[in-house]
């Protein structure tokens, strides 16, 4: 993978990274809140039902326990005060509270309180810790209660009936909400004081994704820049040919008909190789096209390694190098695709192997098939490739060794079109070899 730093001194791909990371970072911010508040907002609800779910059990059981042993309506009887030991009347001092050995010993603990009420409203008797506010009528049900210091009390109010079924008075059962609320204080704080350091971390992480989604458009970017460059490079080389040809017909005042021959022959080789190479780039431009399908038809491999070895046998024979194919004993292997295209991919990789293979040496096409796949490997005794070139040889414009190959007037781009060639098809190409050993090309294609 290639270092990120390159990145930031390309101006539009710094923007882009900025643009990434402020997207990443507000997307997750708003998810980062929205879970905070969401977690806050349940932890509430969660505390306030567990104390009403506290409230309406000691409501109950006392409702349960007192209704029956109930009598003159707003009198307590003396089993109400055998049940709550720690009681006090109202009209009374209360001593220290008595310890009870009963549920109803909730009553003891911080912020809980218990009152009885006739109906009227006036105190009877109370227990525990009671808010400081104006007595207000009383109701039955479950509410919450704003007291004269500012605190809060959640209070279950239930109607009392004696043991003849008439209205007796109230019970009030309650419980300061003010731990509660400290303790979601702490919470909130917490929250707020560590969303800036997630936020933090967010943003480190976020800087740091969008380097590594970018990554890939820079390298691609680079590859751009290069294949440009390159490009321009091999288009200037016979246009420089053709115009210094040009200008030397031009400046010479007499040139004999040899010398007229000679400028022309150079002019049409350097327009041929420019016209190659621009061919070349118009095939690899079509390739990179997906959408862009060329006519497919069933080509048979047999025929189509039979044609390539006719048609090099010559050229060959003229660099003293023994070229044969060997085929498996099997019916026809068929690939269907684009016969033309499927030509030149061999092609390439036949004339490759022999451009590359000294004088004396063998380059051999074996064509076999198997697991419905057709493999037709050139094999060379030529010169062989380093392992760092291996990695780079179907890289548009690389060429293991540039002076020869622009002496023989190659552009680099050779395997760089097979190899796309053979991908488009739903194959692709492997290298072996070995310095000084020779190379294998295997080119692998799917039958149809």
């Amino acid at each position: 993978m290639r270092n990120l730093k390159p990145v930031l001194h390309n101006r539009a791909f710094r923007v882009t990274r900025w643009r990434l990371t402020a997207l990443y970072v507000s997307t997750m911010g708003v998810i980062l809140a929205a879970s905070a508040i969401g977690f806050y907002v349940a932890l509430a609800q969660d505390h306030r039902r567990e104390i009403d779910h506290r409230l309406e059990t000691v409501a109950s059981t006392l409702h349960d326990s007192l209704e029956p042993s109930l009598e003159q309506p707003g009198q307590l009887t003396p089993v109400v005060w055998q049940l709550l030991p720690s009681l006090c009347s109202a009209t009374a001092d209360c001593p220290q509270p008595i310890p009870d050995r009963h549920v109803l010993s909730l009553m003891h603990q911080e912020g809980y309180y218990l009152r009885f009420l006739n109906l009227s409203g006036e105190v009877l008797a109370i227990a525990g810790q009671l808010p400081e506010q104006s007595i207000q009528p009383p109701e039955a049900g479950l509410y919450t209660l704003q007291a004269s210091d500012g605190r809060s009390y959640r209070q279950m109010s239930l109607l009392l009936k004696n043991n003849a079924g008439n209205p007796w008075g109230y019970l009030e059962v309650g419980s300061s909400l003010h731990l509660l609320d400290r303790h979601l204080a702490w919470v909130k704080l917490a929250l707020l004081g560590g969303l800036p350091v997630a936020f933090g971390l967010v943003w480190g992480a976020s800087w740091w994704v969008a380097g590594v989604a970018i990554r890939p458009a820079y390298g691609a970017y680079l590859q751009i820049q290069q294949f440009t460059a390159d490009a321009a490079h091999e288009l200037r080389t016979p246009l420089a040919a053709v115009r210094a040809s040009a200008e030397s017909v031009s400046r010479a005042p007499y040139i004999s008909d040899a010398e007229a021959r000679d400028i022309l022959q150079v002019i049409t080789r350097q327009s041929q190789r420019l016209g190659t190479l621009v061919n070349d780039l118009l095939i690899l431009s079509r390739l990179d096209q997906p959408s862009a399908k060329a006519q497919e038809t069933c080509c048979c491999l047999q025929d189509l390694v039979a044609d390539i070895e006719e048609e090099l046998s010559a050229l060959a024979v003229t660099k003293d190098i023994q070229l044969t194919a060997v085929y498996d004993k099997q019916p026809a292997l068929c690939v269907r695709g684009n016969e033309e295209q499927l030509y030149r991919t061999v092609l390439n990789v036949v004339v490759n192997a022999l451009e590359y293979t000294s004088q004396g040496g063998k380059v051999t096409i074996h064509l076999s098939g198997r697991d419905r796949q057709a493999w037709i490997a050139i094999e060379d005794t030529g010169i062989g490739i380093s392992p760092a070139d291996q990695a780079q040889i179907f890289d548009r414009f690389y060429r293991v060794h540039p002076d020869r190959s622009r002496h023989t007037g190659g552009s680099g781009l050779g395997l760089a079109i097979a190899q796309a060639i053979a991908r488009a098809h739903g194959g692709n190409i492997h290298v072996k070899s070995e310095l000084g050993k020779g190379s294998c090309f295997t080119i692998q294609l799917p039958t149809r």
